[in-house]
């Protein structure tokens, strides 16, 4: 076995270390040190995106990350319909002053801020324990998928976007989600079918991680930026958080997600 597959596996592991401190904290206190990290994080995947998008509008970069910070912030404080316009006005206005892959830009900085207004609507409303729940979703799936994409290899998922991820690592990540849902069900006494919408939250995680790197692909850029030692930036780190996020908001939204909960 090549040494070279695990050579990026101290750093990831330190600065896992130190992301999974911080972030537990904020957690766990909930309330405005929650509200405070989702925000700051929504604004730097947003400055993330507009630096590898449109690189050469350096003046805009600061601006719309802080904007969309600001905005994923504001929005935890007013009612539902205002909290739409708050999360609405960055990308809108994104859109008319940024004239390059619109598209892309459109659709990737809507995801960040549903999925920043996702996480903290968890938090504050649905409580510590499905928010935990969601954060363990996720990361069974990407240790799984990552351990179990180095061990075996395989076939690849979808080469032409993401050429490490292969379906062994896929479905590896599944079955990491699986337990967890199933440990989460019969611990609480919750839906019984919350095992199979664990897959489904964590394919939606594995297919944010695709969209980030198609992203990364069109722009030829290797890492959305070099913020975080091991991991590049926090669109790499938690572009699958943001998939998970948003398909959880909108079970809750269209379904009344957690299902016989309590």
């Amino acid at each position: 076995m090549s040494n070279s597959k695990w050579d990026d596996l101290k750093p990831r592991v330190l600065s896992a270390i130190v992301m999974a401190l911080v972030a537990g904290g904020a957690v766990w206190a909930g309330g405005y040190w929650f509200i405070a990290l989702i925000a700051i994080s929504s604004g730097l995947m947003s400055w993330e995106l507009t630096r590898m998008l449109v690189p050469d509008q350096v003046e805009r970069h600061l601006g719309y990350g802080t904007n969309a910070g600001f905005a994923v912030a504001l929005a935890a404080f007013v009612p539902p319909y205002l909290a739409v316009i708050a999360l609405l006005a960055p990308v809108l206005y994104g859109l008319i002053v940024i004239k390059q892959k619109r598209l892309m830009f459109g659709a990737y900085s809507l995801l960040i801020m549903l999925a920043g207004y996702g996480f903290i609507y968890l938090r504050q409303d649905l409580g510590l324990v499905w928010m935990i729940w969601l954060l363990l979703v996720v990361v069974a799936s990407d240790i799984g998928g990552y351990a179990a994409g180095r061990l075996l290899g395989g076939p690849k998922f979808w080469p032409a976007i993401s050429p490490k991820k292969t379906w062994s690592g896929t479905i590896a990540g599944w079955v990491g989600a699986a337990l967890v849902g199933w440990y989460f069900s019969t611990s609480y006494g919750v839906w019984s079918g919350l095992p199979l919408f664990s897959v489904l939250v964590a394919f939606a995680a594995q297919m944010g991680d695709i969209a980030e790197s198609a992203i990364k692909r069109k722009t030829g850029i290797k890492d959305s930026s070099n913020l975080i030692p091991g991991h590049g930036g926090f669109m790499d780190r938690f572009d699958g958080m943001l998939g998970a996020s948003v398909v959880v908001l909108a079970a809750v939204v269209l379904a009344g997600f957690p299902f016989g909960a309590g």
